[in-house]
């Protein structure tokens, strides 16, 4: 199955609190997107991998993506290393993505910035003739994205560019809250996390809505690029 886009996380529930709306956005203009978790989030202080497990499985049937896998890497202690580059690109190879999305360039979780960069290296690295990967006994041809972009997450990054995802926040907000261990839940007996206050849930909306209110639309997401971002004409511009 060929993808026009290819967005990862480091954990189940990245994607949806970095980039969900822009994701139904493309969808219902007839993109065809996939997700890839690198972890099962095995660590998290609230439920479990299993149930993290299921929970990534109805994000996924809210958003309407066309594939989404689990790569099994260790939460916490994955690393970019050949052996993690290589898995990831034979899933970059697989799908033959336009676009990828990823982690943030930096954030508060060690796992955003490492899996950020794990993964733009296997973008490049999935290109190169040279580097030689089989998948279900078949060899893979090279492929490399044409953008790596990377969402915002924790961290109140300048973005290099943002979309417009009015009419999208109201999916976004229910893909995440797919996630009922990991977030506000006032009859919850389990430790409080930093993701956990009424405030982060909160926050889905209100920074989509300050970010829209930067760009005149009522809610938006912010992207970082590893290239220049170019325009046809200027009449392209919103």
């Amino acid at each position: 199955m060929k993808l026009d886009i290819l967005a990862f996380g480091a954990h189940p529930d990245d994607v949806e609190l970095g980039c969900a709306a822009t994701i139904a956005k493309e969808i219902s203009l007839g993109k065809k997107v996939g997700i890839v978790d690198l972890t099962r989030g095995e660590l998290g202080t609230r439920g479990s991998a299993e149930l993290r497990d299921k929970e990534a499985s109805i994000a996924a049937d809210i958003l309407g993506v066309s594939v989404r896998e689990n790569l099994g890497f260790a939460d916490g202690f994955f690393r970019n290393d050949k052996e993690h580059q290589l898995e990831i690109i034979k899933m970059i190879r697989k799908y033959q993505p336009e676009i990828v999305l990823c982690n943030a360039i930096d954030d508060r979780h060690i796992d955003h910035p490492k899996g950020s960069q794990l993964v733009s290296d296997a973008c490049f690295l999935s290109g190169l003739l040279k580097i030689e990967t089989e998948l279900d006994g078949v060899q893979q041809e090279k492929w490399r994205p044409k953008q790596v972009y990377h969402y915002i997450q924790w961290k109140n990054i300048e973005p290099d560019f943002v979309v417009d995802v009015t009419g999208f926040i109201d999916k976004k907000v229910a893909s995440v809250m797919a996630y009922s261990s990991q977030f506000y839940d006032p009859k919850s007996e389990e430790p409080e996390t930093p993701i956990t206050s009424r405030n982060f849930t909160d926050s889905i909306e209100y920074r989509a809505r300050d970010l829209g209110r930067l760009i005149g639309v009522d809610f938006a997401e912010g992207f970082n690029s590893e290239r220049y971002v170019a325009v046809e004409n200027l009449s392209k511009l919103i």
